[in-house]
């Protein structure tokens, strides 16, 4: 039975985008369904735009590997495309004498991911490279940066349609059916129906929703999707920092940052709240305990600079307070379905990870092809 297209994406998110990329580049007919009217306006566009190093992650796992693998493609292909970007460093500081026994853990589970630049310092070494900072001792990170992401995604949308890809925007992808002879009918918005032999679902905070419309044959469920909303708050005028300052992170959460943004703007975030459903909200009620974190390692802030910015939500594989999984890339190994593969739980560093996780999707249908 013929098909309407050979490969659907569903997520027009910078990892969506870059495995069309990926796929149109390797000969693959690539069509990427969105169901919003832009590409990358939900995780990918609301997020502090950190080129990651690959400090923290576990050793061997798909967010250490990808990361790192992925952050040397990211400032390659910005360099090469002309995505705006900054190799600006990062401060990682402990707040007091306490946490400093931390800095060297962070280490060493940096280097163990092959991130072996990163540089400890004193707390005079460091005040010296941020004056406005406090802190009792750092890690430096040379090779974190800043990327512009709608630049990003634009230029991966431009790789994909200049090798026949296409983006439909507008495109809600509701359900998808199996048909009898395994390839795949997807409905959108739940009347209009287009069918493809392999289906990618890169669906971010949808991705565990859209998933549980498959039927399997085998014991395989869907692992379920938990969100998590940050807010962030924007400082005006200019930045007291050169640099990223990140103070200690709290489980996976990397704690409530200082990021330098390509116009020398400095913002404050995230913070973290669970939440039950998508609800974009900014809560300013939040402001006293934001201010707590920052001004532990910047405690000249001054609040009347303080601007209520955005707010973020990322697909979480686990509830608050659970252990924290690996990313999901699940294939057919895994579900049994031949030319599906789904991605769960896609946060940070997914942005730095993204070429990476585009080229690992590609050597999937190769492979399962030879």
């Amino acid at each position: 039975m013929t098909t309407d297209v050979e490969t659907m994406i569903v997520g027009a998110g910078v990892v969506g985008l870059a495995i069309a990329r990926a796929l149109a580049m390797s000969g693959h007919e690539v069509m990427v369904a969105e169901r919003h009217d832009i590409i990358g306006s939900e995780t990918s566009s609301r997020n502090s735009e950190v080129i990651h190093a690959g400090i923290y992650y576990p050793k061997d796992s798909l967010r250490a590997h990808y990361c790192v693998q992925g952050k040397q493609q990211l400032y390659e292909f910005c360099d090469e495309n002309g995505v705006d970007h900054a190799r600006c460093e990062k401060l990682i500081v402990a707040a007091n004498d306490a946490q400093l026994d931390r800095l060297d853990a962070i280490k060493a589970t940096a280097t163990g991911n092959g991130v072996d630049d990163l540089r400890r310092l004193s707390a005079a070494e460091a005040m010296q490279l941020e004056p406005a900072v406090f802190c009792t001792g750092a890690l430096l990170s040379p090779s974190t940066g800043i990327v512009d992401t709608h630049g990003f995604m634009v230029a991966l949308e431009g790789h994909a349609e200049a090798h026949g890809g296409q983006v439909a925007l507008q495109t809600d992808i509701t359900s998808i059916e199996v048909r009898d002879d395994g390839t795949f009918a997807l409905t959108i918005a739940e009347t209009d129906v287009v069918t493809a032999k392999n289906v990618i679902i890169s669906g971010g905070l949808h991705a565990s929703n859209l998933a549980r419309t498959i039927q399997f044959s085998s014991n395989y469920r869907p692992p379920e999707t938990y969100y998590a909303v940050g807010q962030y708050y924007a400082l005006s005028g200019p930045s007291p920092f050169q640099r990223h300052i990140y103070p200690m992170p709290d489980g996976a959460w990397l704690g409530l940052h200082a990021t330098v943004d390509l116009g020398n703007r400095c913002k404050f975030g995230p913070d973290i709240e669970w939440i039950p459903e998508i609800d974009y909200t900014f809560k300013p009620e939040k402001l006293d305990k934001f201010l707590e974190y920052v001004r532990m390692y910047y405690p000249d802030l001054d609040e009347s600079r303080l601007h209520s910015d955005y707010t973020g939500i990322r697909p979480k594989l686990y509830r608050e307070g659970e252990p924290v999984p690996d990313f999901r890339i699940d294939t057919p190994t895994e579900h049994g379905l031949p030319g599906l593969v789904m991605l769960f739980g896609i946060e940070s560093p997914g942005l730095t990870a993204s070429l990476a996780i585009g080229d690992a999707v590609t050597d999937i249908y190769f492979r399962n092809s030879a």
